[in-house]
């Protein structure tokens, strides 16, 4: 099976690229802005990553991040184990307290039409965010979040520091600076970004 994956690297999309380059699968990386034909074609809100999977179109890098693990065994500890359950709350604080945040900062910033954006937002949004950065680091435990284990919580993190990086919310916390970039030095990460050039 050869995966179909929509979309850019300067986007969720990376977290997939990500994700598939660590589980040694097969796929193409089709190029594809935001609400673009192409993409609005295969997921009406426009938004990427869309991954294809025979006849089916996934959306949401966090659902796409899920099934691949899922499917594969890969990433990700077994459904109903309480490793699972708490790698999901991993997951799901990463989801709450990073991504939605960075995603409102970004809807203000230049997703919303005009007039509709509040850039009066945004130092209430880096406020929470640093907050939960101390939360974060309060998590990390070992040279991964669960652990010795790499998992799809991992991708997430890094991604959102990252992306936190480019729409300037500070990142003023060493151990979590160098954790990032530690797990960037993985050669499925600089396979997933050589994917861009």
């Amino acid at each position: 099976m050869t995966y179909a994956l929509y979309g850019g690297l300067r986007s969720r999309t990376l977290r997939v690229a990500w994700a598939l380059e660590e589980m040694a699968l097969d796929y193409r990386l089709i190029p594809a802005a935001p609400r673009s034909e192409e993409v609005t074609a295969l997921n009406p809100s426009g938004k990427i990553p869309a991954l294809q999977v025979d006849a089916t179109t996934l959306t949401d890098s966090s659902a796409i991040l899920t099934y691949l693990a899922d499917h594969h065994a890969k990433l990700t500890f077994p459904a109903g184990t309480l490793k699972r359950a708490e790698q999901d709350g991993h997951f799901h604080f990463l989801l709450d307290e990073f991504d939605a945040l960075l995603w409102t900062a970004s809807k203000h910033s230049f997703a919303l039409p005009e007039a509709q954006r509040v850039p009066a937002i945004k130092p209430s949004l880096k406020t929470e965010f640093q907050t939960s950065l101390s939360r974060l680091d309060a998590r990390l435990k070992g040279p991964f979040l669960m652990g010795d284990t790499f998992t799809i919580a991992d991708i997430l993190a890094v991604h959102c520091l990252g992306w936190a990086i480019s729409a300037k919310f500070p990142v003023d916390n060493p151990r979590l600076n160098d954790w990032a970039k530690s797990l960037r030095q993985r050669a499925a990460y600089k396979r997933a970004m050589a994917r861009a050039d």
